[in-house]
This record gives C-alpha cells, structure tokens and sequence, in this order.
C-alpha cells in the first residue's frame, strides 16, 4: 500500500492525502488551486520552501503568488538565472553581476570584453525569450559543498567558489537549466515558462532587467529616473574596488585573514570624507538657510544628521536643529488611512502653513515661538521656546518628508539645500546573488526595536510591509530631488549586526507568520563570519542601532 502524508492547505482550507515524497508542484495540482500568478514558491510551517520541496512529513501549506514578497524574490531570481544563461551562450568571455535594484528592476553588468551595444542587448532578450517559451524544467540539485564547490572551480565561477568555501556548510544546493548550472540562496521556480512577463532595455554602460510590478503583476514596473540613485552605488563600488571587496566572500577572506580592524578604519574614513563633502558644497553655496536630511527608516538620519552639523561647523556654520515631530496638526485633523487609522505618514499631517510661516519669518531675521508636539494628547501646544537666527547659523531638519517639494513650498529654492541619506547596500552575496537593501534596514531596525524601544523581532517584522508602504508613497518619490545623496551602508556592517540580530531572529515563534521572514533572514546571516562589535567606534553610524554612541539621541 503506498505511503501517503496529509497536508492541510490554508489557500482553501482543505486537507488532502499526497504520496510520501511528493513536491509541492505535485500537491498543487492535486488540491485543484488556481492561481493567475502564482504558485511561485509556498510557506510550509512558516518556512518558504520552493516548489521543488518534497514532502515526508504532515505540513501545513500556503501557497504564495508573485504578489507577495517571496514569490517576488524567486520569480526574480529565475529571471536572473535564465539572463546569465542567455548571456553565457552568446558571448565569449562574459561576466554577469547582478549589480544595482534601480528604476524599478536591476541594473546588470554585462562584462564581455567590450562596450555593450544595443544589439547585444536585444540578442539576450530574445533568447531569453526563446528560453521561456521552450519550457524548460528548472533542475534543483542537492549535494556536498565540496563538490559544489568544485563544479564552481571547473566553470571558474570564483565568486561563488569563494562563497561555498566560506561558509562551512556539509551540503548545498545547485540549479541548471539544460546544462548551465547556477547557485542561489533562494529557491526558484521549476519550469522557465512561468516567466510570463520580463523586460531588458539598455541602461547606462550595461542593462536593466524590468520585473513586473508586484502592485500590478501584468504589468512592468515604470522606469523611472534614478541618475542620482545610480550615481552613488557607483560610488560605492570604486570604495570596494579600492578594498578589493564586491562580495561576502571577498568580505569573509577579510575578516578571516585578520583584517577587519583596517576594513573598518578605511570604511568610516571613506564614509566621513563624503560627510565632510556634502558639508563644503552647502558652505560653498552662499544663501543656503535650510538643510533638510530625508531617507526611509533606519537608514541612519539622525546620526547623518549630527555628524554633518559637526563638519559644518568645521566650515564656519552653525547648525540649528528643529523637529518636524513638532509640526503635528491635533490629532482629530490627522488624515486617515484607507482602514480608518490615523495616518502619522501622511505629509499633512503636519501643520505645513505653520512650518513655512515660521520659517519664512526665521529667514527674515525675526523671532519665533517654537511649537511643541505633546503626544499624550495629540494637541499642538505653545513651547516657550524662542528661536531666532544668527549670521553664521543654518537650520537642519530631517524627517521623512524633508525631500516633499510641498513641506517648504513658500521657501525659495536657493535658500534649501536637500540630502537623501539610505543604507544601499552594495556587498553582493556573489555575482549572481545581489543583497536586498530593505534587509539592510529591517535588521538595523530589528535590533533599535529591541534594545530601545522594548518591540520584539516579530512585531517589527509584523510591521515592516506598512513602514514599506509609507516610504513607496512619501520617500522613495522625491528621492531624486536631493542636492547630495549620502549611502549610510557600511562595508563591514552586515558582519557587525549579525551578532545582535540573530539572537532576537531566532526569538520569532515558528507558529506564527513572521516566523518565515525570521528564518529568511538567519539563513542569510549564517554566510557572513562575524566582527565584534566592539571594533567599531563610537561615533559610527551603527551605533545609532548597536549603541555605544558618543552622540546623543
């Protein structure tokens, strides 16, 4: 009699009988589930598992579409795939990194020994296009990391070589699509042809992969202008190549040699020089009154925020910081959310006639009383506190809205200088496997939450995707408006933060919802080796999150 297991399915609530052994594409078909987009990938006991999953034992089953944040990640990672492989059969040599999340896709590098044309361009799309349509199986593969490792070697794939040999793992896996193999730390789908929709258009000295819009899933995300955005990735990627450091394993031989104290050394400077930079321009541009300091959460604003009133104090300018916490209109005229909530995102709900009278009148040279914010009864009260501006003073605001043309809209232009501050992590897990910078951020937030603000890894998880949508609504918009954009990204920092994080990551039940985003992201810790936190100094930006700071918060 054959063996069979059960698994409970939560898409239709029903429990169904499926032969020991059984992948999750087997059981979908036998649950009879329809999915427009999907499934891409599933979450089996709060832990994402791609459809390749053979099953041996009772499971609970979601099954997860390209709208959500898994799905998302595996439909692009197949579309990465199947773009190295295209690249692979048409050009000798070629390297492929998977470089920049930019414009709404990804920015690729396309090394072939020559400047990239936009036939060369066209020709991967269209046999990535012949891939898809030729429906191949996506093979996974199980075995030991020393053979992977050398598979890699053979195909001299170094990046990946110095990834495998650096993380000290028995076994690994490995997918091939026709022969051509590839490694990635996510699951991906299992036939080519669910790659129902992509786009690669010529971008810059290489190309941009377009994925659909997880909003709007039949549709490609809009391009959208970045120049700025791009710009300082590329910045960053001259710091590593001063370091000789564009991977984890290039970070893990770092820290294994014993040089993680010089790497931090070179890292801050690099980071202080740019501060200090950004500083000159504002002292350079005579009639500048207002800096205003924007980026999404936990990109580091408020210690941006103080280490470049430290250098502009060094240029002769004497910074002056007001909240715009303390610009709140009455909680009762708070605008609401589409549930009914209050919206504390929401650009008005600060009191903008207020901010830019005060403002205008502070330009002017007049005094003003500023307001205070009191939170236990949502009111706008008076503060006592009198403000009016000297000669050599500048006034330095940072919030979320601070690159909103409509927070100054009464101030002239010349009077403001703007600057984008964000954690872009530019540290790739290998060639092929780029890092999101929302993990950056969730981790760095992870760890605030928990030391400062008594929020356990879980709720901050919980919470994350509504942070995500105020930021796509009041951030991300403006972000190209900056004078300056400032990456808070240190090159070390992933390696720093581990320590902190995992502990409260391996908090997250396994009954709950969270629990697979928890899981996510220790399986990508366990790639990095660690630095003691202690080899940091106290005024890094990381210890606005570690602490240890020698600013004030």
């Amino acid at each position: 009699m054959e063996q069979t297991v059960k698994i409970h399915c939560l898409n239709n609530d029903t429990t169904i009988d499926v032969p020991l052994g059984s992948t999750l594409e087997d059981a979908y078909q036998m649950l009879g589930i329809t999915m427009k987009h999907g499934p891409i990938n599933a979450r089996v006991n709060n832990k994402v598992e791609g459809m390749h999953f053979r099953l041996f034992k009772q499971k609970e089953v979601e099954f997860l579409d390209i709208t959500s944040a898994s799905g998302n990640r595996a439909y692009t990672r197949s579309l990465f795939f199947v773009l190295c492989k295209a690249a692979h059969e048409l050009f000798n040599p070629c390297k492929v990194a998977i470089d920049i999340p930019v414009s709404n896709g990804y920015y690729v590098n396309l090394n072939i020994g020559r400047p990239v044309t936009l036939d060369d361009v066209g020709a991967i799309r269209r046999r990535m296009q012949e891939i898809v349509a030729a429906a191949i199986p996506i093979h996974r593969h199980e075995t030991t990391t020393q053979e992977a490792i050398e598979l890699f070697d053979r195909l001299h794939n170094r990046s990946k070589v110095k990834l495998l040999k650096s993380i000290g793992k028995l076994y690994t896996t490995y997918y091939d699509i026709d022969g051509y193999v590839d490694y990635y730390y996510g699951s991906l789908l299992t036939n080519t042809s669910q790659l129902y929709l992509f786009g690669v258009e010529k971008y810059y000295d290489g190309l941009l992969l377009r994925i659909p819009s997880r909003e709007h899933p039949d549709e490609l995300g809009e391009i959208t202008h970045q120049d700025k955005m791009f710009g300082i990735f590329k910045e960053h990627h001259q710091w590593q190549d001063i370091l000789g450091l564009r991977t984890i394993g290039d970070l893990n031989d770092v820290i294994g040699q014993g040089y993680s104290s010089m790497l931090i050394q070179i890292s801050e400077a690099l980071q202080e020089k740019k501060i200090a930079k950004i500083a000159d321009e504002i002292a350079s541009r005579k009639g500048i009154k207002l800096v205003l300091i924007a980026g999404p959460s936990s990109s580091g604003k408020t210690t941006t925020c103080k280490r470049l009133s430290v250098q502009l104090a060094v240029n002769g300018i004497m910074p002056v910081g007001i909240s715009l916490d303390d610009y709140f209109v009455d909680r009762e005229q708070t605008p609401r959310d589409e549930k009914g909530d209050y919206d504390f995102e929401h650009l008005h709900a600060l009191n903008l006639p207020l901010f830019n009278e005060q403002l205008t009148a502070l330009f002017r040279g007049d005094e003003v009383e500023l307001p205070r914010y009191d939170f236990p009864t949502g009111k706008s009260v008076k503060s006592g506190k009198r403000l009016r501006l000297g000669e050599n003073e500048v006034l330095v605001v940072e919030g979320i809205h601070a690159l909103n043309p409509e927070l100054t809209a009464q101030i002239p232009n010349d009077q403001i200088f703007r600057v984008y501050a964000s954690a872009l992590t530019t540290v790739l897990l290998d060639n092929h496997n780029y890092i999101p910078t929302t993990d950056n951020r969730l981790l760095r937030r992870i760890i605030r939450d928990y030391k400062y603000r008594a929020v356990s890894a879980q709720e901050t998880i919980r919470r994350w995707p509504s942070v995500r949508r105020g930021e796509n609504k009041w951030i991300f918009p403006f972000q190209e408006n900056a004078d300056a954009m400032f990456n808070t990204a240190m090159l070390f920092e992933l390696a720093v933060i581990k320590s902190q994080a995992e502990p409260l990551l391996e908090q997250v039940p396994e009954n709950c919802e969270e629990h697979a985003e928890a899981y996510r992201l220790l399986k990508f810790l366990h790639y990095i080796k660690p630095i003691p936190e202690t080899q940091i100094p106290p005024t890094s930006l990381l210890r606005e999150f570690l602490g240890g700071s020698s600013f004030e918060y």
